[in-house]
């Protein structure tokens, strides 16, 4: 064996590890580094979680979320094959960081986009879905505290002077954590007296007048129920925006259970005797037809003609006040989040 052609090879290969693993001169530099990799990837997967609750796009969220889990992967590769700086403790401590933001993507935030896609089928499923992202959010504000943590001790270990505005995305974090749970409060409340409106619709789509008359009842009273809790709501810095638009909703709804979805009723009761009738009149031979036929006949057309008129018109106020209301909300919810979520 060729001892001398042996450790030339070793110190070539050795050459070449040390040619590609970054090095850094000073405690400051390997800062910026990491902090180059880290701070974009934080901010951005709190931005995704922002728009995990309002995108619509089931499709567009869980391609960026690959997007962004690439996105960490690189950044991890990229960290642990440079050199640490005293050491690999810091270093450690932000792949950990990272690695665990990583978990979250693959794991938590996959499974919400899974429970996001069947949340509005029922009360209950929504309420699991928001739980759930929730609780990884909290994770993910509690493992950005930790690396802010490290970040400092590290800092302070090599006396280097942070401005506290490069590094508080955890308090923003916060800050948002809190915003975000007044607002899915007071929609999962909103949302407990809604889903009986989409129930009372599919009835109505049905035709079904036991089932509409079972849902408006199941609504109103969802609806006078929820009045009653938006009065012990607890404000976020005294903001009623959310609460004030919800009201409006669970008005709408009560007025349209108790008032309008009679009027509905009514008409689809009275066409269905009216069929009955015109069916009967038209199986009798014209010369058989009674006077007292015509005359019932004649009279349920009347009733038909000002039923439709008023069926027309009652269903036209509620698709456009329903569409008022909706928009009504929606902006509120709107509103209230970019006011109160910290700029980043």
């Amino acid at each position: 064996m060729n001892l001398k052609r042996t450790y030339s090879i070793l110190l070539c290969l050795f050459a070449t590890i040390m040619m590609n693993a970054q090095t850094f001169k000073t405690p400051t530099d390997y800062l910026d580094f990491v902090g180059k990799e880290q701070k974009s990837i934080t901010r951005n997967m709190w931005n995704y979680t922002k728009a995990l609750a309002h995108s619509k796009s089931d499709r567009t969220i869980d391609s960026r979320r690959k997007i962004l889990i690439k996105t960490v992967e690189r950044a991890i590769a990229k960290i642990t094959k440079a050199e640490g700086f005293d050491g690999n403790t810091y270093k450690n401590q932000v792949l950990k960081h990272l690695n665990f933001n990583l978990n979250l993507l693959k794991e938590d935030y996959a499974k919400i986009i899974d429970m996001k896609e069947v949340a509005e089928q029922s009360y209950d499923l929504m309420e699991a879905y928001m739980l759930a992202q929730e609780m990884a959010d909290e994770k993910l504000e509690e493992s950005q505290q930790q690396y802010e943590t490290d970040f400092y001790a590290f800092a302070n270990k090599h006396n280097i002077n942070i401005l506290e505005s490069e590094s508080d995305l955890g308090k923003k974090m916060t800050i948002s954590n809190e915003v975000f749970k007044h607002y899915k409060e007071m929609y999962l409340k909103y949302f407990k007296v809604y889903i009986n409106e989409v129930y009372l619709i599919d009835a109505l789509n049905k035709g079904d007048v036991g089932a509409i008359e079972q849902s408006a009842a199941a609504l109103s009273a969802s609806a006078k129920e929820g009045l009653k809790l938006l009065e012990n709501i607890e404000l976020y810095k005294g903001d009623k925006s959310i609460i004030n638009a919800t009201k409006e909703a669970f008005n709408f709804f009560i007025d349209e259970a108790d008032n309008k979805i009679p009027v509905i009723t009514e008409f689809l009761v009275l066409n269905e005797d009216f069929e009955t009738i015109k069916k009967a009149i038209e199986s009798t031979p014209q010369r058989k037809r009674t006077k007292e036929q015509i005359a019932e006949y004649n009279q349920q057309v009347k009733k038909m003609n000002k039923g439709v008129k008023d069926y027309n018109k009652t269903n036209a106020e509620l698709n456009k006040n329903r569409q008022i209301i909706l928009n009504k909300l929606n902006g509120a919810n709107e509103r209230f989040l970019s006011k109160h979520i910290p700029k980043q």
